[in-house]
């Protein structure tokens, strides 16, 4: 139990908050605690849950005659009256299992009486589901996040006490976090204002536990849950489940209720598996207790959920709802183990909200002023769940140890031992930090950064970057510095950056870089550092082409209002043709050999594919985001994108005061690409784009709109932006264009439906590519692959097929890549 100390706050809290207290421990006959027993006053959804330790408070509106009601899944509803005359009431209670039968229940010979009670649930959840599209609520919610034996290093990486909660094993409170906020829901659309947020070791932190986070019903098709997954209730629930009746029994209000056991047909489907609880003739949720793994709900780290849900019933409203909802769930990856649990309580609805125009905006989550430091007084009287006595031990050593951490001299400290320069240092760089200060500087040597290219050779940078943060004022100042050396090409190449954020909420960027590169002809980079190497040093494969790029670069990027974002730039670049410089590779092959810096003359090592010529460049563009909510927290905001809308970005390019007139160009530029779900048959994504080039004369190769190709087994940009067998300048145009690419991934929906196949736990994955330019026929290409492929919890490769199609042509090859 808590100590006398508590019982004493309460006491006093009462007295100012004109209510009664009502507290105790809920045992079974053995003595054993019972977390999650559902508490309430009879008749009202003024209610509560116990503790892990199973402690609970209630708080009552006030003294006199009160029925108290507990009811726990499994065991018999007890109901205790009082006369409460105190401030407090001291109510233990000891709960013993419920008695089920089947006596209620008519069994007739080849029917399963599982599957008529469910036939009326599910014709009448829509009904049910559309009586609670208009509410108010108050909402709370507990997190806590526990580790058992946790590693002192990962990768070489010391990773600390995280934030002392550990004991000499290793073992404790990663994350304990509260809530308390005001909810409201009017036709699908959700807004919630936190009143107060509480973070364990971090008195200006912000809890997530927020109810938009946990916001899903059963009474849907659909419950979103990591992914799309298949509500027992759903529709065409009966081709995903199988019911057993396992018994009956009466509540509190001598209404049947039947206990039915959920069975997934498809072990490894987007469904799950446990019980639900039904009331008789209404044909509610009376209490839900399923389960599902972590491989279903698509979140890695996680072994098993576990989703238990409470409703009451409503005498004023003449309803079910749901008054409580827990998360418990065990998760395991790279060495960390443990578990953790999210409680939710839910009370005084309002179910006849007076909602007005501009209730709801595209702000879904909003904080008070002051939330986060609400005072433990506060705390003790609006808490719904009490603290277990570990808990209360996190809160207190926490908040006593981060106010040592917050010091300059501890700080100092820590980044003392940090910042010891080592001989290593020399070879892999050297960081300094004054986390005080909030000022980072790091050193980079050529070794951490080495790579290699037939125009260069091996080449490397040494850099310089120093970063300075206002957490609070949320700006950001970070300066760079570089300079590569070729040792084929013997070129010294600078560079310097600066970049400057002015907010976390509009967040205005501003950006000016200068210096000497040797660029990618297309500026999309489809051919990473790293790539490019290994195919030129073990393949003779040298994909990537240069040109000589000294340039002055300013831009600055700013969301202007919510969902339109800006971007405009300009600047100075002066361009020069570069050449092969070497041939060097670890492998010879002799059918191969390294082709020249010019891909449109890949045999001709004398022709450059550029003059020299210099050239201003404008450009602007805009981000649309449809439909864009956001989370407006205290010190930043948070962008969420509706995948019931598409995002439109509109762009346009200028090139002009070059020293050839016949260089100058303007382009138009759209696009349009949406990701979503597909019911829980998967995700679809779309991404199509289009340009024309107005004025253009006979401009500079590398003005002209380039696409990511792929030349090789590797896909090395995003799936939804690049071709898997396009070489990668044979269509570069600068005319008109169109360019498309649609993907369907059906995460595990067909696979998991395949026995044999279905223990790979793989994605089937369809996609289709297309691209029109002016003067050449179409290209398009078909894929098929195998995503989220791997080992045990590491599973994101991804393996394909593709072919293509080109003047009646048709390629096939191997892709393979990384999918997240």
């Amino acid at each position: 139990m808590q100590n006398k100390y508590l019982v004493l706050l309460f006491l006093i809290c009462c007295s100012f908050y004109g209510n009664a207290q009502v507290f105790g421990l809920v045992t079974d006959k053995n003595n054993e605690p019972l977390p999650f027993v559902n508490i309430y006053v009879e008749e009202t959804l003024n209610g509560t849950t116990t503790n892990a330790n199973g402690e609970y408070q209630l708080t009552v509106p006030s003294k006199g005659k009160q029925v108290i009601v507990f009811k726990y899944l499994g065991y018999k509803t007890e109901k205790k009256s009082l006369d409460i005359t105190e401030a407090v009431y001291e109510l233990n209670m000891t709960m013993t299992e419920e008695g089920l039968n089947l006596n209620e229940v008519e069994i007739v010979a080849n029917s399963n009486p599982a599957n008529t009670i469910m036939r009326n649930v599910i014709a009448n959840r829509k009904e049910l589901q559309e009586k609670i599209t208009n509410y108010r609520v108050n909402f709370y919610s507990k997190g806590l996040l526990k580790i058992k034996n946790a590693p002192e290093r990962i990768l070489g990486q010391e990773l600390g006490d995280f934030g002392g909660g550990l004991d000499s094993t290793r073992t404790g409170i990663l994350y304990l976090s509260e809530t308390i906020s005001e909810v409201a829901r009017s036709e699908g659309k959700l807004k919630e204002k936190i009143l107060a947020t509480k973070v364990s070791g971090n008195d200006n932190g912000f809890s997530f536990n927020a109810a938009l986070d946990i916001d899903f019903s059963f009474y849907e098709n659909r419950v979103e849950l990591g992914s799309q997954l298949v509500s027992p209730l759903a529709e065409n629930a009966f081709s995903y489940y199988k019911y057993q009746l396992k018994g009956t029994f009466y509540d509190e209000g001598n209404r049947l209720i039947n206990q039915i056991e959920v069975k997934s047909k498809l072990p490894e489907g987007k469904t799950f598996n446990g019980t639900i609880y039904i009331v008789e003739d209404e044909w509610a949720l009376y209490a839900v207790d399923l389960k599902l793994t972590g491989k279903q709900a698509q979140i890695v780290p996680v072994d098993t959920f576990y989703i238990k849900q409470s409703f009451n019933y409503s005498k004023k409203d003449k309803m079910w709802l749901k008054v409580l909802q827990s998360f418990d769930f065990e998760y395991s990856i790279l060495g960390f183990k443990g578990s953790g649990r999210f409680t939710a309580a839910y009370k005084d609805y309002d179910l006849e909200p007076n909602f007005v125009k501009g209730d709801f905006t595209s702000e879904i989550l909003s904080f008070e002023e002051n939330a986060n430091k609400k005072d433990s007084v506060f705390w003790e009287v609006k808490r719904p769940v009490p603290l277990t006595v570990e808990e209360a031990v996190d809160y207190q050593l926490k908040d006593s140890i981060q106010i040592i951490r917050k010091t300059q001299k501890y700080l100092d400290s820590v980044d003392a031992k940090k910042n010891k320069f080592k001989l290593s240092s020399l070879l892999f760089g050297y960081s300094y930090d004054n986390t005080f200060k909030e000022k980072y500087y790091t050193l980079n040597t050529p070794l951490e950064n080495i790579a290699f290219n037939t125009v260069q050779g091996w080449h490397g940078s040494l850099a310089f970057d120093y970063l300075k943060l206002d957490k609070e004022e949320g700006t950001a100042f970070q300066f760079n510095i570089a300079v590569n050396y070729g040792l084929s090409d013997k070129r010294v190449r600078p560079t310097a950056s600066f970049y400057y954020r002015f907010n976390r909420f509009s967040r205005p960027i501003l950006r000016l870089k200068i210096g000497n590169v040797a660029e990618q002809i297309n500026n999309e980079e489809p051919i990473t550092t790293i790539g490019n190497s290994i195919t030129s040093l073990f393949f003779e494969r040298n994909f990537a082409k240069f040109y000589d790029l000294t340039f002055a670069n300013f831009s600055y990027t700013k969301e202007i209002t919510n969902g339109i974002q800006t971007n405009l730039s300009l600047g100075f670049e002066d361009r020069k043709p570069l050449f092969n410089t070497t041939d060097f590779t670890y492998i010879d092959f002799n059918d191969r050999q390294f082709t020249s810096n010019n891909p449109l003359a890949p045999d001709n090592f004398d022709t450059a594919i550029i003059d020299d010529h210099s050239i201003v460049k404008l450009g602007v563009d805009v981000r649309i985001r449809f439909g864009q909510q956001y989370l407006s927290y205290p010190d930043q905001k948070f962008n969420i994108t509706n995948e019931l809308y598409p995002t439109l970005h509109l762009g346009y390019e200028k090139g002009f005061a070059s020293s050839s007139a016949a260089n100058h160009f303007d382009q138009l530029k759209v696009r349009l690409n949406q990701s979503f779900d597909v019911a829980n048959k998967g995700d679809f994504s779309y991404n199509i784009r289009a340009g024309a080039f107005l004025n253009q004369q006979d401009i500079s190769f590398v003005d002209y709109q380039h696409f990511n190709g792929n030349e090789s087994y590797i896909t090395r940009k995003d799936y939804m932006e690049s071709f898997f067998l396009l070489p990668y300048y044979e269509l570069s145009t600068n005319k008109e264009y169109v360019e498309a690419h649609v993907e369907h991934n059906f995460n595990g929906f067909i696979m998991n439906r395949i026995p044999l196949l279905r223990k790979l736990n793989s994605h089937l994955i369809v996609s289709g590519k297309f691209l029109a330019t002016t003067n050449n026929r179409p290209y398009s290409e078909l894929g098929i692959a195998l995503g989220n492929l791997g080992w045990k919890k590491f599973r994101f490769l991804r393996v394909g097929y593709a072919q293509s199609y080109y003047y009646n042509s048709v390629e096939r090859g191997i892709n393979i890549g990384l999918i997240f």
